[in-house]
C-alpha cells in the first residue's frame, strides 16, 4: 500500500486555532495572513517580508516548544548506559544488504520517491519541512534506528550499515529533506552510543515512547561560524562549575534548531573536545534562522549559547575527547551516505536527459564528451559507495573505521561536488534554471565537505 494513503490531513502546521492562540499565536497569524498579501509585491518589500516570518515564526516556536515539554529525570547517575553490540561477520567484505536491510531500504525508498521527492522544490524555497513529511518519517521508525531493542529501539546489532542505506535512500529523494527527518535520530543515537543510564532513561522514551507531543525535534550541534573552523577545536567553551558546568559560543548550521528541543552541542573543557546535553527551556539559549546555500529544506540556523548553566550530568560520553571524535567520525559517514543518494539522484537524471535531448539532429549522447561525462559520473559513484560501504561494515563491527572514513569523506566531497557541476554542465542552460532539480542537487552536494553534525549512523 502507498505510503501517501497512511498520511493524516489538517491545515498548516505551527498556526494555532483562533480560540487557542496565544499571543505568539496571534503574531504568527498576522505575519502569515501580510506575507500572503499582495501589497508587499507592491510596494517591493516580499523578501523583507518573507525573511521576517521565517526569523520571526522560528524564536516563535522555539519558545513554545520548550515550555511544552519537560523531561522527567530518571535513570542511575554515573552508571553505563545500554548499548548495541557489533554486528557478527565472518571477516569477507560482502556488500549484499542483508533480508531486513533490504526490507528497510525498500520502505524508506518509496517514502522518499512518493514523498521526500516531491516536496523538495517547495521546502527547499521555504527553508522548512513539510509536517506531513515530518509524521510520516516517524511511522517507518527513523528516529529510533539507532536505538537498540532493550531502549524500545529496533536496533539487534550496531545499526551504521543499515543507517548508511537509509541515509543514501533517504537523500535520493531529497537531501535537505533527508537531514531534517534524520536529525532527530543522529540525537536518539548518540544517546544509545554513549549515554549513561540516567541519560538514556531520561531522553529516550521521548523518541521511542512518544506522547501526543509526538517524537521531540533534536539536533547534533558541532559547527561553528569561525574561518578555517577546525571541528576537533571548537571554539565554544565549557568551563567547570561547583554545580555542573557554564557554556559560551555559537553553534552554525544546527538543523531544525528554530523547534528542537534537545541540542548535542561539542564545547572545549579542559583543552579537549566533549559532547553536552543542552534542552532547548535551557535560559541562555537563543536561535536565529540562517539560510544557506544548499541543504535548505533542513531550516538551519545558527545556535547561541551565553552563560548556559548544565548540571554535572550533561555531559554525553567521556571528557577524555574520545566520545566526541568518534561522533565527528559518525557524522561524516552520514553526510556520505547522503551525498551517495543525491549523486546518484543526479546520475539518474541526466542519462535519460543526454539520451533525448536533440542537437544537430541526434541525441547529444552520441557525442563522445558527453557520453564520457556521464560514464565519469557513474565511475566515480561506485567508488564513492565502495569506499563508504566499507566504512560502515567496519563501524557496525566495532571495527577501528578511522582511515575508511577519512578517505570516504575526501572522496565523496571532492567527487560528489564534480558529480553536481557535470551534472549542471549536461543539462546545459537547462541546468541553471529551478525547473529541473539538477541545481538544487549541486548546491546540497557542495555541503559534504563544509557540514559537521546533524545526522549521525
Amino acid at each position: 500500500m502507498s505510503l501517501l494513503n497512511n498520511l493524516k490531513g489538517g491545515g498548516r502546521h505551527g498556526v494555532p486555532s483562533a480560540e487557542s492562540r496565544d499571543p505568539i499565536g496571534y503574531l504568527v497569524a498576522g505575519l502569515n495572513r501580510l506575507a500572503q498579501s499582495d501589497l508587499l509585491d507592491r510596494v517591493g518589500l516580499r523578501k523583507q517580508a518573507e525573511q521576517a516570518v521565517f526569523t520571526t515564526t522560528s524564536s516563535g516556536f522555539k519558545v513554545v516548544a520548550a515550555a511544552g515539554r519537560r523531561f522527567k529525570r530518571a535513570g542511575t547517575s554515573g552508571k553505563p548506559g545500554a548499548r548495541v553490540p557489533g554486528a557478527s561477520g565472518d571477516g569477507l567484505f560482502d556488500l549484499t544488504p542483508t533480508e531486513e536491510e533490504q526490507m528497510l531500504v525498500d520502505v524508506v525508498t518509496d517514502f522518499a520517491t512518493e514523498l521526500l521527492r516531491p516536496a523538495a522544490a517547495a521546502a527547499d524555497d521555504a527553508c522548512s519541512t513539510p509536517e506531513e513529511v515530518l509524521s510520516s518519517s516517524l511511522e517507518i521508525g527513523l528516529p529510533i534506528l539507532g536505538v537498540p531493542e532493550s531502549l524500545g529501539g529496533i536496533a539487534e546489532t550496531r545499526s551504521a550499515v543499515a543507517g548508511t542505506l537509509v541515509a543514501e535512500a533517504l537523500a535520493h529523494g531529497d537531501l535537505g529533506l533527508a537531514v531534517s527527518v534524520l536529525a532527530p535520530g543522529a540525537v536518539a543515537t548518540a544517546l544509545a552510543l554513549w549515554g549513561s543510564d540516567e541519560q538514556q532513561q531520561t531522553y529516550l522514551p521521548a523518541f521511542t515512547e512518544p506522547s501526543e507531543k509526538g517524537v521531540p525535534a533534536a539536533s547534533l550541534a558541532l559547527a561553528e561560524p569561525a574561518v578555517l573552523f577546525d571541528v576537533l577545536a571548537p571554539r565554544t567553551t565549557a568551563v567547570r562549575r561547583a554545580s555542573g558546568y557554564v557554556l559560551n559560543g555559537t553553534k552554525a548550521l544546527v538543523a531544525r534548531g528554530s523547534d528542537a528541543e534537545l541540542f548535542v552541542v561539542g564545547a572545549q573543557l579542559d583543552g579537549r573536545p566533549v559532547l553536552f546535553l543542552v534542552e532547548s527551556s535551557t535560559p541562555g539559549l537563543a536561535v536565529e534562522g540562517d539560510p544557506a546555500m544548499g541543504v535548505r529544506a533542513a531550516g538551519l540556523t545558527t545556535l547561541t549559547l551565553t552563560d548556559v548553566e548544565l548540571a554535572e550530568g550533561s555531559v554525553l560520553g567521556e571528557t577524555d575527547g574520545s566520545t566526541y571524535a568518534e561522533c565527528v567520525r559518525f557524522s561524516r559517514l552520514a553526510w556520505c551516505a547522503l551525498a551517495l543518494g543525491t549523486a546518484q539522484a543526479v546520475l539518474d537524471y541526466v542519462t535519460p536527459y543526454v539520451k533525448e535531448r536533440q542537437a544537430f539532429g541526434e541525441p547529444i549522447a552520441h557525442r563522445q564528451a558527453v557520453a564520457f561525462m556521464v560514464a565519469d559520473i557513474a565511475i566515480e559513484l561506485q567508488a564513492m559507495r565502495l569506499v563508504t560501504y566499507k566504512a560502515a561494515s567496519l563501524v557496525a563491527r566495532g571495527k577501528d573505521a578511522t582511515r575508511e572514513i577519512a578517505l570516504a569523506r575526501k572522496l565523496c566531497a571532492d567527487k560528489g561536488m564534480k558529480i553536481g557541476l557535470d551534472g549542471v554542465q549536461l543539462l546545459g542552460g537547462h541546468g541553471f534554471v529551478k525547473e529541473h532539480p539538477v541545481e538544487r542537487w549541486y548546491r546540497d552536494l557542495r555541503a559534504i565537505g563544509i557540514m559537521e553534525g546533524a545526522v549521525l549512523v
